[in-house]
């Protein structure tokens, strides 16, 4: 018979465990936001902890970065029971993505700084600038049928432009609006964008 393999951090003083691995993540968080994409070493140096025992809760890289920021592994932000109405579904999708641009705020700006250097770093050393937002849109645009491919895509970049970092910078830095205000604009653009585009299916004529 197959012995199901148990994770360390449910055997024995879970809770210790549990804070250890929440002084990884944490540590983690700190060096995104100080613009370093954290290994498990250098994590583990920053909160005080052996390298040693950092590698029992996260075996390489790729693991500690979707345990700081679970999302880079969504493929969807909608749940099975999603709505069909594109609309609801743009919604659920630009809420939630603007609680993330809040809770993630100082890392967003970081690896969008760094982006922006005139030496960028390499795409695999920017694990917050990968692109997942767009995916996200196009699964909330998924029951437009009716809409040629290229304008599709046009949309799904139009509404992309309208949330995310980069316009939170604007509206919060130049704009002088709250975070919370800044939220409700982005996701109020894209709902028109959307809105406009199903009234008009050629946007890009």
């Amino acid at each position: 018979m197959m012995r199901m393999s148990i994770p360390y951090e449910r055997t024995g003083r879970t809770q210790q465990k549990a804070r250890t691995r929440n002084a990884l993540i944490g540590a983690a968080r700190e060096l995104l936001a100080e613009g370093e994409t954290p290994n498990v070493e250098r994590t583990a140096d920053r909160a005080g902890i052996s390298r040693a025992t950092a590698f029992r809760y996260f075996s390489n890289q790729r693991a500690l970065l979707v345990a700081t920021y679970p999302q880079v592994e969504e493929r969807s932000l909608l749940g099975a029971d999603a709505p069909e109405d594109p609309i609801a579904r743009l919604d659920a999708v630009t809420e939630e993505l603007g609680r993330q641009i809040l809770e993630y705020e100082p890392e967003l700006r970081t690896h969008l700084r760094l982006s922006l250097e005139p030496a960028p770093n390499q795409p695999d050393e920017l694990p917050l600038r990968q692109g997942r937002a767009i995916g996200w849109i196009e699964d909330a645009l998924r029951p437009i049928r009716e809409m040629p491919e290229r304008d599709r895509r046009r949309l799904v970049l139009a509404i992309r432009a309208t949330i995310g970092i980069e316009p939170l910078v604007w509206l919060t830095d130049v704009g002088g609006v709250s975070r919370e205000q800044a939220v409700d604009i982005m996701r109020s653009s894209a709902r028109s964008l959307l809105r406009t585009a199903l009234s008009d299916p050629s946007p890009g004529r």
